[in-house]
């Protein structure tokens, strides 16, 4: 046995997550979605893009999304997460990777998601270039408790599968 190893298939894990705040814009997978409040940071705040995209470095071993689009960066003001997607995505091709599949998952307790879901997913896979039989979104509420339940915050989760092409 060597030290040698080819790895085709790889993994990544991505969270985020975000205070929710008025006057701000509820953005998910690259959509608005209507709500009183939205995600409080430093681009527009998609904790699903920014998850998905965390999940991607992570397949690549190639740190975090605060590595690559750091926060304080005037570039990266107010920018549009779905930019930073594709920004991701050229990088995974660059590594000779692409995703297999995406699975991810949405806790906040209101507004309700699920008329959404299918939208976000053509949102995500128009960026990615990716069919949307390969886009898993979920969504969870926070049972009323902690910051989520009390619709005080936002998390996003999302493993992605790259492999070599």
């Amino acid at each position: 046995m060597g030290n040698a190893v080819n790895i085709n298939t790889r993994v990544g894990f991505g969270y985020d997550l975000h205070k929710l705040i008025k006057k701000r814009k509820l953005m998910l997978g690259g959509m608005e979605i209507p709500s009183k409040v939205g995600e409080d940071g430093y681009s527009d705040g998609d904790v699903l893009i920014h998850a998905i995209i965390d999940a991607m470095l992570g397949a690549l071993c190639k740190g975090d999304i605060g590595t690559h689009f750091p926060t304080g960066n005037k570039e990266y003001k107010d920018i549009s997460s779905r930019i930073l997607l594709k920004k991701t995505a050229q990088l995974l091709k660059e590594e000779g990777c692409r995703i297999v599949n995406i699975d991810s998952t949405v806790i906040l307790q209101r507004p309700k998601l699920v008329p959404y879901i299918g939208k976000i997913k053509q949102k995500l896979s128009n960026v990615l270039e990716l069919g949307v039989e390969h886009i898993s979104v979920k969504a969870k509420t926070g049972e009323g408790i902690g910051l989520v339940g009390k619709c005080r915050a936002i998390e996003a989760y999302a493993v992605v599968l790259v492999q070599r092409i």
